[in-house]
């Protein structure tokens, strides 16, 4: 398998997952009438079904990659958590969390072009 494209489908599910992860936040946020709403709403099972589709995306991407390379792909994850907590949540940025996601950056290029 080319791979470029598992690269891309391993990028594909970090961020899908990465998308389900601030539909279950916004979800959480909300008040429910039932602890069984909480879990039984549409926003939630499509979250859910979004985290079993970025497991067959891995599953595909593993297939052309090294098995070492998944996870270093994976940490982009918190770029785009960063990113959605800024836009979304309206999180605030500091100086560590610049220097934490420049290191992340300088990781993953680091490992993809010397590994």
């Amino acid at each position: 398998m080319n791979t470029y494209l598992c690269i891309f489908w391993i990028l594909l599910g970090t961020f899908i997952a990465a998308v389900s992860q601030v539909m279950l936040k916004i979800e959480a946020d909300k008040p429910h009438n039932s602890r069984l709403g909480e879990y039984l709403n549409p926003m939630v099972i499509i979250a859910y079904v979004l985290f079993v589709g970025t497991t067959f995306l891995s599953i595909l991407a593993y297939r052309g990659i090294p098995l070492s390379m998944g996870p270093i792909l994976e940490a982009t994850s918190y770029l785009y958590v960063t990113f959605f907590g800024v836009k979304i949540f309206g999180e605030k940025m500091n100086r560590g969390k610049i220097l934490a996601l420049i290191l992340i950056l300088v990781g993953i290029a680091v490992y993809s072009l010397a590994g």
